[in-house]
């Protein structure tokens, strides 16, 4: 059965008659892991922007609103989301829309979260409907069980185990004038690390720093500042290789590319790895010594998707993750073991205890973050 609510009030209602667990869906692109529930509740006809205030940088949207309208109406007033939110189709396979629930759910952050911070740094508030079909609002009326919690944190990656998102509020950033890339040939990991670390830790004020065969170093701005800056920076990183320069056109091309994991449609299964940048190298290493892979780096090196055509690279990462901390994710393959990494013992408590309280009846997602 589809359940398609189209107002906060019936999601609660339908939540509240529910006898039987729900698979979240909003735009249906994200394709990842598998919930064990047969049923759908179809969030995305809850959809519209409730307010836009430019001049104050916050927009208020409900949770199915396509991110594309969004964007659309934030460039008018020459505006963004600056976290960059990842579009999962071209990599997935998927049909489908992207919303601005489904953004804030998964916590979707770009390549510009090295600079600016993630999605659930730009959350200001949310409403959803908790899994006894109560209507929650972040800074309204707050419920005996849920003081003293940030429920934007809570719901922002929870990838709706805990409540049925109906609105959301977030702040919007300016468009910058311009934007430049670098592109650094490098021969190695390690050298690829060594060029995005001397970059980011300049004071040029690099917006992205990746890898898929050269560096690739962003910065944006105005267009004086972003020339000056470009010059600064091929002097520091020539002795990583040779510098090639992206202008604007092309460097916006490149970024969605590599935002999006592009590279690797193709490919049958993907792995998220989520390190240190210092102990990357470690890892890929560890890694190439087993499995064959290709490597595209985000985040300065603390962000590798791996593209292979086995399903065990994922449950190398997974072990690795454990042992040596970070976390690895299933993003595309079979998930016949849970996409998510294993939580510690003590993680995995608490995680219990929220969803108790969030959701005692076990109706959202059921063993979507966690098997058992």
């Amino acid at each position: 059965m589809i359940f398609t609510p189209k107002t906060e009030a019936e999601l609660a209602e339908i939540v509240a008659g529910l006898s039987a667990p729900v698979r979240l869906q909003g735009g249906g692109t994200r394709a990842v892991g598998h919930s064990v529930a047969q049923d759908v509740l179809d969030m995305s006809g809850i959809r519209g922007v409730v307010d836009y205030e430019p001049g104050a940088l916050t927009l208020v949207a409900k949770a199915g609103t396509p991110v594309a309208e969004i964007e659309a109406l934030l460039a008018t007033e020459k505006q963004r989301l600056s976290f960059e939110p990842m579009d999962h189709r071209v990599l997935l396979g998927t049909q489908g829309t992207p919303t601005i629930g489904g953004v804030v759910a998964a916590n979707v952050s770009g390549p510009r979260r090295i600079s600016v911070g993630a999605c659930r740094d730009f959350a200001l508030g949310v409403r959803f409907v908790d899994g006894m079909g109560r209507a929650v609002k972040n800074g309204g009326r707050v419920m005996k069980n849920v003081t003293g919690y940030d429920l934007v944190k809570l719901m922002a990656g929870s990838w709706g185990t805990l409540g049925a998102m109906s609105e959301v509020s977030l702040k919007v950033m300016p468009c910058p004038e311009t934007e430049a890339t670098l592109a650094v040939s490098v021969t190695d990991a390690a050298a690829a690390i060594g060029a995005m670390s001397a970059a980011l830790g300049s004071a040029y004020e690099v917006t992205g720093a990746a890898q898929n065969g050269p560096v690739y170093v962003r910065i944006e701005g105005f267009a004086p500042s972003v020339a000056y800056r470009l010059d600064a920076l091929e002097a520091l990183l020539a002795r990583f290789g040779a510098v090639e320069r992206l202008d604007a056109e092309a460097s916006g091309a490149l970024w969605q590319g590599l935002r999006d994991v592009r590279a690797f449609a193709a490919s049958a299964f993907v792995t998220r790895v989520s390190l240190r940048p210092t102990d990357m190298p470690a890892f890929l290493a560890a890694a190439r010594a087993g499995h064959s892979f290709e490597a595209q780096l985000d985040w300065g090196g603390g962000l590798a998707w791996l593209a292979s055509d086995k399903e065990s690279l994922a449950d190398f990462a997974q072990s690795y993750c454990t042992a040596h901390g970070g976390h690895a994710t299933r993003i595309k393959g079979s998930f016949e073991a849970c996409a998510f990494q294993p939580e510690a013992a003590g993680v995995a408590r608490l995680s219990r205890g929220l969803r108790q309280r969030f959701d005692p009846k076990g109706l959202f997602n059921p063993e979507l973050m966690a098997r058992g």
